[in-house]
């Protein structure tokens, strides 16, 4: 490449030199300067910029049995000059840019390596997690069950909570792990005619225990009816199942004591549509768009606790449904979770 340019550069040279000063020459010295700024040094396409302009100038003057030279072809010449400074300003500035746009490139490509390491470690971790996790829970029952010797009241009731807590943290870590897993292989649904009212009493039944100790109240409706309806959907019971649980839980944890979360299940010819009300604190308007991003965790008191992935673990168990979720404040307080599924016919008995 640096023999090409050099020959274009000698061959305008002596179309410069062996014609009258009249013909100006001197834009075809850009050719060579453009493909130097491409592949050579800065420093060699700045000097060669400089060369080109004072062998265009001085074709003035040299050879010196030039006939006189009229003020039109100095100017032009000038002219000449100023277009190859541009040239290699811009082709100078082009490079740098270029430079500029790799090393962000590259520090993009090096970022998405750092954060694919993490979520391969996280992943990694959270699965080694699960087997000491459930030794630990087991050996715990086990005790609670007297395997070990008597086991008092009092000590019951430390080997339940402990028991609890390990299981909050299991149900993190397999979160966690369906969490990867989905956004990497995509969710995988196990499709068949879904009651959502008899997925909606069963989760409200295994969370008893838990309004009972935030003293919450939860209560399950369905909309303008009085009587028990039947909403159903063609979708996987035991994924959507999760997503009574999260929404369910979200609004206990932060409901003030003695609140009421309200299960409201509605009926339509085409969609069939799930909200669970509370009495909290509400959601900051800027918040909502995010609340279902990945470990997101926002500023206000509703998201005070929480890993920030039951909600995005939601979302994208109703998406891989063809659904849609959201969430909305209340008046005059609380916030509304809800989300809305195709409609399917109820199976043939």
């Amino acid at each position: 490449m640096f023999g090409l340019i050099i020959g274009l550069f000698l061959i305008v040279f002596v179309l410069e030199y062996t014609t009258p000063p009249d013909y100006v020459f001197g834009y075809l010295y850009s050719g060579p300067i453009l493909l130097a700024s491409m592949r050579l040094e800065r420093r060699l396409t700045l000097s060669l910029t400089a060369i080109a302009c004072v062998l265009t100038l001085l074709n003035v003057w040299l050879p010196s049995d030039s006939p006189a030279v009229s003020v039109a072809t100095i100017t032009s010449r000038l002219i000449a000059i100023l277009a190859l400074v541009v040239t290699g300003g811009l082709s100078d500035r082009n490079r740098v840019f270029q430079q500029q746009v790799l090393q962000q490139q590259a520090q993009i490509q090096a970022q998405a390596q750092l954060a694919m390491v993490r979520e391969d470690f996280a992943s990694t971790l959270a699965h080694d997690l699960k087997t000491p996790l459930l030794g630990a829970i087991e050996t715990l029952k086990a005790f609670q069950n007297g395997s070990f010797g008597v086991v008092q009241g009092t000590q019951q009731s430390v080997l339940g909570t402990m028991v609890r807590s390990h299981q909050t943290t299991l149900q993190l870590v397999e979160t966690l792990l369906d969490v990867y897993r989905n956004d990497n292989e995509g969710l995988r649904l196990q499709r068949s005619p879904v009651d959502l009212v008899r997925l909606a009493e069963e989760v409200i039944a295994t969370l008893t225990d838990l309004a009972a100790s935030r003293r919450v109240h939860l209560s399950l409706n369905y909309g303008a009816s009085d009587f028990r309806q039947f909403l159903w959907v063609n979708g996987d019971a035991g994924q959507l199942q999760r997503v009574f649980a999260n929404l369910l839980t979200n609004a206990i944890n932060h409901s003030p004591r003695g609140g009421r979360v309200v299960l409201a299940l509605e009926s339509r010819a085409t969609d069939q549509t799930v909200q669970v009300m509370d009495l909290g604190a509400g959601v900051r308007p800027d918040e909502v768009p995010q609340l279902f991003e990945r470990f997101y965790q926002g500023q206000s008191d509703r998201q005070a606790k929480g890993s920030g992935l039951g909600l995005y673990l939601s979302r994208q168990i109703i998406e891989a449904h063809g659904g849609t979720i959201w969430a909305a404040n209340r008046q005059p307080t609380g916030a509304i979770f809800a989300f809305r599924l195709p409609a399917c016919p109820p199976p043939s008995v």
